[in-house]
């Protein structure tokens, strides 16, 4: 099994920023990748972005490449989603989640996500 729990959303205006964290444990949370996704309203949920815990390069979607970047913390078991230049198309829950596909019905377990919330 494993956990997730994310933590840092909010609302910012247009052009800021935020920090994301998603803290993992469970016996074998190393063994998959950790991924972001987001839902937004009237939307289906879709991948952002993915790192693995032994290193390799993070894969980002189109839509947030150059402006998200996702790090991981092994020591605290964590990883970090900083999403600059925010728009509000980026208005959505983020998901963090565990598998090794990287897609929704890929991935094995779910954090409850957290709002995250662009003005214009």
């Amino acid at each position: 099994q494993v956990q997730l729990v994310e933590s840092g959303g909010g609302l910012v205006q247009a052009g800021g920023s935020l920090r994301l964290s998603c803290a993992a444990s469970g016996p074998t949370f190393s063994d998959y990748a950790i991924a972001w996704f987001r839902q937004a309203p009237g939307k289906e949920r879709e991948f952002v972005v993915a790192i693995t815990w032994s290193g390799g390069s993070p894969y980002y979607a189109d839509s947030v490449k150059g402006r998200f970047i996702i790090s991981r913390d092994n020591a605290k078991n964590t990883v970090y989603l900083q999403m600059n230049s925010l728009k509000p198309a980026d208005t959505a829950v983020y998901y963090c989640a565990a598998g090794n596909v990287l897609r929704v019905d890929g991935m094995l377990y779910w954090g409850k996500g957290t709002l995250v919330t662009v003005s214009s």
